[in-house]
């Protein structure tokens, strides 16, 4: 139990070899954390996926300067994983869920025209959709575009006629 003490030291008086010990930990116990939680929270940066990776990073700094106790950190931690993974779940097997937590498609560009309606609720603008048809269809000339939306996750993406 000494051994333990001074290596991770307690509380916020920490050395240089205790706060590294501890970086070295919690960087096991995130990737372990991320590993549960799935792909998903890094992969589709959709508004639920950065609540985790916010948290997680906020909490788990909070074991690495000993400004908490380190196993709650963990057990808290722990617990978001496994929120978001059920979350994640219902996501997966409820539609209605789904348009709850992620929301849906916006159309921004219709029949030749930007939808106005539309750049309003996706807060964007016009250029906003350029860079975004420029990036996804590789054209700045919007006749070749038969419709642009604003994906759940907040990307721009084009359809091509």
């Amino acid at each position: 139990m000494d051994l333990l003490q001074q290596l991770f030291g307690e509380g916020r008086n920490l050395d240089t070899l205790q706060m590294c010990s501890r970086s070295v930990a919690v960087f096991l116990i995130a990737f372990i954390l991320i590993r549960i939680s799935g792909r998903r929270s890094f992969g589709l940066r959709m508004p639920l996926d950065n609540i985790i990776t916010i948290l997680l990073g906020a909490i788990l700094s909070r074991a690495v300067v000993g400004v908490s106790a380190f196993i709650p950190v963990i057990i808290s931690c722990f617990v978001i994983v496994l929120l978001h993974r059920g979350v994640s779940w219902l996501i997966m097997r409820s539609p209605g869920f789904s348009r709850i937590a992620g929301g849906s498609k916006i159309v921004l560009f219709e029949n030749g025209e930007f939808v106005k309606s539309g750049m309003e609720n996706g807060l964007v603008c016009q250029e906003d959709i350029m860079q975004g048809v420029r990036k996804s269809a590789l054209t700045e000339d919007m006749k070749n575009i038969e419709k642009v939306y604003m994906e759940r996750n907040g990307e721009i993406s084009a359809i091509k006629k």
